[in-house]
């Protein structure tokens, strides 16, 4: 049964976030009215979806915030998953993401994270089960949490994201600040940070503050807001992205020990109407790579590198809630980016994947939302 408990919505909806470090206001929005170059095929719908993982070519695990998960067919046959968790489910908090082990053909293992029910505002976990798989049923077993945020108070802004390291051997977590700003630049917590974790849950050697005495070992980077895109690129780099206050959504590019600022800088405003001081002033603090006005309240971040849309090849692509898009990110030399297109969804994009196939895949978050595949024109 799920823990229906009723919480405050999260302080994502009056953003305003602006272009990129290094282009003008408003980059992208030359597309975003215009033709799209795919055609959107509805596959499926679901109760607010909030992130959809490939299993291999024909299947797909898609999770409902309110504690559903749901073995997918890429024809669109649906097949609900026994044994998920007892979640917090409100405002921003619920189930959250999921994704295959690096070596889940041979183990069946999946990771998934949510809010746990063990206060009013609940803890982050990250946990792990095996997938089993039949023709007349799916279900987790063997579930157990494998890290958890014990700093549970707070409100919203879980973070949650799952990203593996390009070796396999390690995972890569992110932790909202749950709305207490302060905490990003406390070392002592995890929340508004980035953690880096063997796949057994332990902080991973080699972390850069595994020595500092008080630090929590499996930071890895810290100064983040409320992130909900994480991903490697094919040149193996980590990149995420972030909601601002008033404004500053942000892509960074992720590097070991960086503080990227939150709450010291900020090139959005309080809800108040109060400024914080920006990036700019701050050139110790890791300046984003890219950040948006008006709002796009980014989620769900991928990186391209199939063969059906040749141009997008390396590109990332970024859903937008506020912005009811899709944006194509660009890079260039010395870890540059650019917005290149946003295209208009007509939706709030909650997840984006690409399948073995090279097709784009998004979720709208909604109570019906969507799962559409995106095919070339």
């Amino acid at each position: 049964m799920l823990a229906m408990t009723k919480l405050f919505a999260g302080a994502t909806a009056v953003l305003m976030s602006a272009a990129t470090a290094i282009a003008s206001e408003n980059a992208g929005e030359n597309n975003a009215s215009g033709a799209l170059p795919f055609s959107a095929w509805d596959i499926a719908v679901f109760d607010t979806p909030w992130a959809l993982a490939f299993l291999d070519d024909d299947e797909m695990l898609v999770t409902e915030k309110g504690g559903r998960i749901w073995l997918v067919s890429t024809k669109g046959d649906k097949q609900p998953v026994e044994g998920a968790p007892d979640v917090v489910y409100g405002g921003q908090l619920g189930l959250l993401d999921i994704a295959p082990a690096p070596d889940f053909k041979a183990s069946g293992l999946v990771y998934l994270t949510y809010v746990e029910p063990n206060s009013e505002s609940g803890a982050l976990a990250l946990a792990r089960a095996t997938l089993t798989r039949s023709e007349s049923k799916a279900s987790l077993t063997d579930l157990k949490v494998i890290w958890r945020d014990e700093a549970i108070e707070g409100g919203g802004q879980p973070g949650g994201v799952i990203a593996f390291a390009p070796d396999g051997r390690h995972i890569f977590l992110t932790v909202g600040d749950r709305m207490r700003p302060k905490r990003a630049q406390d070392l002592s917590t995890p929340q508004g940070s980035i953690i880096r974790l063997t796949l057994d849950g332990a902080p991973a050697p080699g972390n850069p503050f595994e020595t500092r005495k008080q630090a929590r070992p499996e930071i890895w980077s810290y100064g983040h807001r409320n992130p909900y895109g994480l991903a490697f690129a094919p040149d193996g780099e980590l990149w995420a992205h972030e909601m601002g206050p008033r404004g500053g959504d942000e892509l960074n590019h992720i590097k070991p020990g960086l503080n990227y600022g939150w709450p010291l800088v900020s090139n959005g405003d309080q809800y108040s109407g109060a400024g914080i001081p920006r990036h700019s002033t701050r050139p110790d603090l890791a300046a984003p790579a890219v950040y948006w006005t008006p709002v796009i309240a980014p989620a769900g971040l991928t990186f391209y590198t199939g063969g059906r849309f040749s141009d997008w090849k390396g590109s990332a692509l970024i859903g937008g809630l506020a912005g009811m898009s899709l944006s194509r990110i660009t890079f260039g030399d010395g870890g540059a980016a650019h917005e290149a297109d946003r295209w208009d969804m007509e939706a709030r994009i909650r997840d984006v994947a690409v399948d073995p196939d090279g097709y784009v895949w998004v979720i709208e978050d909604d109570t019906e939302g969507r799962l559409r595949r995106l095919e070339p024109k």
